[in-house]
């Protein structure tokens, strides 16, 4: 089995892994550490959790650990989708290089730019960044990138997902031509593959699993619901929810639930403290500082449920979340990869389940396709869960249609307002529609009136009608 002391990295940075307890790399690692230390362009495909992110962090320590930074020119850069998988990274860095007298700067939003450009002025070896903060900073005339030496794209499917390629392109330009640029993503859309024909020079391409897998240790489950009432299904959706939960019980020690709006996370973090669950909420709309509080609460475990937008499905390195639950199922198939891959990180087991309306379904079954397995049904009455195939869950049409009653043909009867000698018709409210019908009905016939039906209502039986016709015609 490979060792991290096989693999050529710098004493000090070895030093600093085994303090922190690691001896044998990932698949992911052990694959691009080797060519990244050469100096080779290096394309890494993973899914999520299988350590990415020391896949680019330890070549890069061991690569700057000679040399010095200048102002305003980071020697390195490495650009993260999110601001939590930004920190992240940037605590790994920490991690690594205790014994290295490297510097770092991280340049995010919600965060003050004067304490950022006090540190850009200072000169930095590594450069970690969202793409809208850096160029930012670009545009003010505090940073310069032509001394990048070394530039990292970490989760580009998710740049791609968040409309970051025009300003990923941007940044390309400005750097030097004759960067080592390590590129890692979890799938190759399309357009992830044509950055990489244009900006990588002979990548080394390390592929440890089929793309968009969902790891092996994660027992998935699918709840297929539908609310009573259209304007009752938020409610009996959040219902589910927590009878999903409880169903779990104390195998369920914490959680992340995943809510394709904003609007949703809230109100169902709310819903959740309002029956006396421990949740809090994290997005892109709140405050940096409250995200950030939020989230530790979450990994030291005083806090039992997070809630959270997509912000959350990348990146971040929570290794003991038991549960996964996807409140909505998501719009991009890949994101349900992403999403319930924070649960059986590291080899531990987890769960994750989901809950599918009808308007899901076909979102649904492209997840389905995707992963290229079925996921199994569950009931959730009151009972565990059971393990449904998709033939189960089909409605069964013929028994629908046989309970329908048959629906009997109705002729609306024209009548007209009864004559004065007769007794007064009824002031009701239907009464006075007939009567505004006939009159309707006999100026459109020029004033003729053909059946003189009296009193009938608005839906009179055809037999009747057909009475007197023929009355007539005799």
């Amino acid at each position: 089995m490979t060792k991290f002391s096989d693999l050529n990295l710098n004493t000090k940075v070895l030093k600093a892994i085994d303090e922190a307890g690691y001896e044998s790399p990932t698949p992911i690692q052990a694959g691009a550490i080797p060519p990244a230390l050469e100096g080779r362009d290096v394309l890494g495909i993973a899914q999520t959790g299988t350590g990415k992110t020391a896949s680019f962090t330890l070549p890069m320590l061991s690569l700057l650990a000679r040399g010095r930074a200048r102002a305003r020119m980071p020697r390195s850069l490495v650009l993260c989708p999110t601001r939590e998988l930004a920190a992240q990274v940037a605590e790994n860095f920490d991690t690594y290089s205790k014994h290295l007298k490297l510097t770092k700067a991280l340049l995010i939003g919600g965060v003050s730019f004067k304490e950022q450009d006090k540190l850009i002025d200072k000169g930095v070896d590594v450069l970690i960044a969202t793409p809208g903060r850096l160029l930012d900073h670009f545009e003010r005339g505090k940073l310069l990138l032509t001394g990048v030496q070394i530039m990292v794209v970490d989760e580009a499917d998710r740049m791609l997902d968040m409309g970051f390629i025009p300003d990923i392109e941007r940044i390309f330009s400005l750097t030097p031509f004759t960067r080592q640029t390590l590129f890692f993503s979890a799938t190759m859309a399309p357009e992830i593959e044509r950055i990489t024909n244009t900006f990588l020079s002979a990548p080394a391409r390390i592929e440890v699993a089929r793309q968009a897998t969902a790891s092996e240790t994660i027992e998935q489950g699918v709840v297929m619901f539908k609310a009573s009432r259209r304007d009752r299904e938020g409610s009996e959706k959040r219902r589910v929810l927590r009878d999903l939960i409880a169903q779990e019980g104390d195998a369920c020690t914490n959680a992340i639930i995943f809510c394709n709006r904003k609007t949703d996370v809230d109100i169902c973090a709310k819903s959740l403290k309002k029956y006396g669950l421990d949740a809090a909420p994290i997005h892109g709309d709140l405050d940096q500082s409250q995200r950030t509080r939020t989230l530790d609460a979450f990994r030291n475990g005083e806090l039992r449920i997070l809630v959270a937008s997509d912000v959350a499905a990348r990146g971040l390195d929570v290794p003991s979340v038991s549960h996964v639950f996807n409140f909505d199922v998501p719009g991009h198939a890949e994101d349900y990869v992403h999403r319930i891959g924070r649960t059986g990180r590291a080899g531990r087991d987890g769960k994750a389940f989901t809950i599918c309306t009808p308007r899901d379904e076909k979102a649904f079954d492209a997840v389905e396709k995707l992963i290229q397995k079925e996921i199994p049904r569950v009931e959730i009455e009151g009972k565990a869960p059971r393990k449904r195939s998709k033939a189960e869950e089909q409605p069964k049409v013929e028994e629908k249609l046989d309970a329908q009653p048959e629906a009997k043909p109705q002729v609306e009867a024209k009548t007209e307002e009864a004559p004065k000698s007769e007794k007064p018709a009824s002031k009701s409210r239907g009464r006075s529609r007939n009567r505004s019908s006939d009159r309707n009905d006999r100026n459109d016939r020029g004033g003729r009136d053909n059946n003189k039906v009296v009193g009938m209502g608005d839906h009179m039986p055809s037999f009747i009608a057909l009475s007197f016709d023929e009355r007539r015609a005799g």
